[in-house]
């Protein structure tokens, strides 16, 4: 027998969380994974699925309007916003129960874990061993430090307000804040977005930057680039946000989408010795294992990549290198991600910046298109896409899309650019007409390179 409770303790049951405990226990563990608020985490409960239901919603109206170029009459609409978040309520419910099946192989201890010593885990008072512990703690907003900030609320809130707001103030113009952006705005709600940036999406590709900037001020999102709340001052009717411009916007609602940060406040790992970075992210090495040789951590609180099917990959290849004798690094090359915003955005491998500080000679190939769909609308909204190539070896080594179905498009592409096809395979592919995905294949012409452009000025 065991010297130990478990073979392994997970503390945290979100996606990688979950997955990790649900595949050990398949292999024949003994497994515990422990949990303070609800089986499911960031992504299923606070994060991806219910945004993006509140996305959809968010379309709707927009293509009402764009029904009467269709010939199509509609009268009468209206929106019933509480209806909405208890319809968004009743799907969390549900799958928090099917994480809760997923995980019937193993013990689910509810209450904070905090590491005791390498090979202790307390929960609600009492203490179990393990072999082997995983950190999957995730991360959690954070509020900017600025007087009166306490007052806003973070994307957690933004999910569950019991009322439509009138008017919003978003600080922020990373990806989380430009989603909601886009959700309140096409729900009707007067939407400010202030960041300190000239345009959305700090660490984008720049094509990619400037046309959701475009588009968003096209929908009527209010930017305020280049400035900062200097103060967040409550009044008998709202908010009173003071920006360091000298003007001021007065809303009902606050929302900081600046960040997010590690979540190992709190939960032993300074005590045990579990070496941090400056950020409060969990130091580990290619195996996901960190310094104290019993602990591991996975998904968010690593702070490698920030995205769901990550922290499952990352979860997945623990497992495998652990408990079925398979050692497997996760890889975080070339991973395809997607932004919500509205239009959303699409994008794999590396942006045009990056392109060029890395291979040196790069060829850059964009096109811009109203898509179809709109042809017959008075919709205006116009989408991007790009492919970055490698000069040397004409391997697409970056693809990006802002518009219709990007993120659908760019799973498919991610694919292409993982397996290292070059601008050659890409050009002998049959596009499939009338789609905006056959744009990938069928983009020639190069656009001149900055120092070319330059010289012929």
């Amino acid at each position: 027998m065991s010297q130990f409770d478990y073979d392994l303790i997970t503390i945290g049951a979100g996606s990688g969380g979950v997955r990790a405990s649900r595949m050990a226990a398949k292999y024949g563990a003994r497994v515990a994974i422990v949990e303070e608020l609800r089986v499911g985490g960031t992504c299923v409960l606070r994060g991806c699925v219910p945004k993006k239901l509140l996305v959809y919603g968010s379309h709707m109206l927009e293509e009402i309007h764009d029904m009467a170029g269709y010939g199509w009459t509609v009268e009468g609409v209206s929106h019933d916003w509480p209806k909405l978040i208890a319809a968004k309520d009743k799907e969390m419910d549900r799958l928090n129960g099917i994480y809760l099946k997923l995980l019937a192989g193993c013990d689910v201890l509810d209450g904070r874990g905090v590491v005791i010593d390498p090979h202790t885990v307390e929960v609600a008072g009492k203490r179990y061993t393990a072999e082997r512990i995983v950190i999957a703690t995730g991360g959690w907003p954070t509020l900017p430090d600025i007087p009166g900030m306490e007052h806003a609320i973070t994307s957690n809130e933004a999910l569950d307000l019991p009322q439509r707001p009138e008017k919003i103030v978003i600080v922020g113009s990373g990806y989380i804040a430009v989603e909601f952006a886009g959700i309140f705005n096409a729900y009707g709600v007067e939407t400010h977005l202030v960041f300190r940036a000239d345009k959305v999406l700090r660490g984008f590709d720049e094509d990619v930057r400037t046309t959701l900037t475009e588009e968003m001020a096209k929908k009527g999102v209010h930017l305020h680039a280049g400035v900062l709340p200097s103060k967040v001052e409550k009044t008998g009717a709202g908010f009173r946000v003071h920006l360091n411009d000298g003007s001021t916007l007065d809303v009902d609602q606050v929302m900081a989408a600046t960040g997010r940060a590690p979540n190992t406040k709190g939960i032993g790992l300074e005590t045990v010795g579990v070496e941090l970075t400056a950020t409060g992210a969990v130091r580990v090495d290619e195996y996901s294992r960190t310094n104290v040789p019993s602990i591991w951590a996975i998904g968010d609180v690593t702070d490698r990549i920030q995205l769901t099917p990550v922290a499952l990959a990352e979860g997945m290849a623990f497992t495998e290198t652990e408990f079925n004798n398979n050692p497997i690094m996760p890889d975080h090359d070339d991973v395809p991600a997607a932004v919500f915003s509205q239009p959303p955005v699409g994008t794999v491998g590396l942006s045009e910046h990056e392109a060029r500080k890395t291979y040196g000679e790069v060829d850059v190939y964009v096109s811009g298109f109203r898509p179809m769909k709109y042809t017959l609308t008075e919709n205006t909204e116009r989408g991007m896409q790009k492919l970055i190539v490698d000069r040397a070896t004409q391997r697409v080594v970056g693809a990006h899309m802002v518009g219709l179905d990007a993120p659908e498009i760019i799973q498919g592409i991610g694919i292409a650019v993982r397996m290292g096809a070059t601008k050659k395979d890409f050009d002998r592919t049959i596009g499939i007409h009338p789609t905006a995905a056959e744009e990938f294949v069928t983009m020639r012409e190069k656009r001149p390179d900055p120092e070319q452009a330059q010289a012929a000025e």
